[in-house]
C-alpha cells in the first residue's frame, strides 16, 4: 500500500478540471480537496461510511455493471488523477490498476494489501492437481485458471470483519489527506466496525446449525463465508463468465444428488443461464446469492448490510438452518 502523494502537471490538472466540470462537479466540490474515488461498490460503501458527508466519494463502477469488466474513459481516468484518496483492489480490475500506476496523484489504498486475502480455491479441492495460477492451466476445481487474480481470492468484502479492517485503513488515508478531520474518520471507522461485528455475529449464529453445509453457486466468489461452517462449490471460476469443464458439471450433479442439495444459486449481475441449466438437470430450484460486487440499481440492492442480510436469509433457507 502506498500513501505517497505524487505531484500533478499543470496541463493534466487543467484537463481534469474541464472534464470534472462537464461531469457536474461544483466549484465548491473542486476546491474542497475532499474528493475520493473507489473502484467498485464494496470499497465505495466503506469509503463513504468512513468519510462522512464532508467528502464526495465516486464509485468508478456504475450500478448494473460487472466490475471485473470495467473500462475507464477519459473522465473517469481524470477522477483518479484528481482524487485526494483512491481506494482500489490491485489484481481485481486491470484498467484501474493501470490508471492508478500512470496518473493517480493522491493517497492510494490498495485493499489487497489492507486486508488479509485467502488463497484462491481454498476449501474447493476435489482431489485434482492444485491451482497453478497460469492462464490455460486448470485449478483444483477443474476450472481454467484465470489471468489477473494470481493465487489469492479477491472477494474479501463478504467477510464483515475484513471490511472493518479496510475501514481502519481508509480512515488513516483520509486523515493523512485531511488531518483536521482525523478524529472524525477514526470515530466513523470504529462505529462501522461495531456494525460489521454485529453482522458477523448474525452469520455465526444464523449458520450454526444447518441440515446441509454445501452450497452450489454460480462462481467462486464466496470462499470468505466458509469460516461460518459452509462449503461453496462454484460452477464457474473466480470470474462469473469463466467456462466450467464437463468434469466440474458432472461433479456438481453428483454432489447435489448425494448431499440432498435443494438450491443452485445464481447472482444479480451475471447471467443465470449456467445455474438454471444445472438446476434443471439436477431437478432442484434456483435462488439468488449476491456476491455484492455491485448493486443492480434496484431499491433493495443498494446497501451492503441489507444485501448481506438477504444472503444470510437465502443460505438459511437453502441449507435448512
Amino acid at each position: 500500500m502506498s500513501l505517497a502523494t505524487r505531484p500533478l502537471s499543470v496541463l493534466s490538472a487543467l484537463v481534469a478540471a474541464v472534464l470534472l466540470a462537464g461531469c457536474g462537479a461544483t466549484d465548491t466540490d473542486a476546491g474542497s480537496g475532499r474528493q475520493a474515488v473507489a473502484s467498485f461498490y464494496p470499497l465505495a460503501w466503506v469509503s463513504e461510511r468512513v468519510a462522512g458527508d464532508e467528502w464526495e466519494v465516486t464509485n468508478l463502477t456504475q450500478p448494473g455493471s460487472e466490475p471485473h469488466d470495467l473500462g475507464l474513459d477519459i473522465s473517469r481516468t481524470a477522477l483518479i488523477e484528481e482524487a485526494a484518496v483512491v481506494v482500489f483492489e490491485r489484481g481485481f480490475q486491470p484498467a484501474v490498476d493501470e490508471a492508478v500506476d500512470n496518473v493517480a496523484g493522491g493517497i492510494e489504498v490498495d485493499a489487497a494489501e489492507a486486508v488479509e486475502l485467502i488463497p484462491a480455491g481454498e476449501g474447493h479441492d476435489h482431489g485434482e492437481p492444485g491451482h497453478e495460477g497460469e492462464e490455460g492451466q486448470e485449478d483444483g476445481d477443474g476450472h481454467e485458471a484465470e489471468e489477473g487474480h494470481g493465487d489469492l481470492d479477491p472477494h474479501f468484502w463478504l467477510d464483515p470483519l475484513l471490511m472493518a479492517d479496510l475501514a481502519d485503513v481508509v480512515a488513516e488515508a483520509l486523515a493523512e489527506a485531511d488531518p483536521e478531520g482525523a478524529e472524525t474518520y477514526t470515530d466513523n471507522a470504529a462505529a462501522l466496525r461495531t456494525e460489521l461485528e454485529q453482522l458477523d455475529t448474525a452469520y455465526s449464529e444464523g449458520l450454526a446449525a444447518c441440515e446441509r453445509d454445501t452450497v452450489v453457486v454460480s462462481h467462486d466468489a464466496f470462499g470468505y463465508l466458509e469460516r461460518y461452517g459452509l462449503h461453496f462449490e462454484g460452477i464457474a471460476g473466480l470470474t462469473p463468465d469463466a467456462e466450467p469443464t464437463p468434469a466440474v458439471l458432472a461433479h456438481l450433479q453428483e454432489l447435489i444428488a448425494g448431499e440432498g442439495i435443494t438450491t443452485v444459486f445464481s447472482e444479480r449481475l451475471a447471467s443465470p443461464a449456467m445455474a438454471e441449466a444445472l438446476a434443471r438437470d439436477a431437478g432442484v430450484q434456483t435462488a439468488v446469492l449476491d456476491p455484492i460486487e455491485g448493486p443492480d440499481g434496484s431499491d433493495d440492492a443498494d446497501e451492503y448490510v441489507a444485501l448481506m442480510e438477504q444472503n444470510l436469509a437465502a443460505l438459511r433457507e437453502a441449507n435448512g438452518c
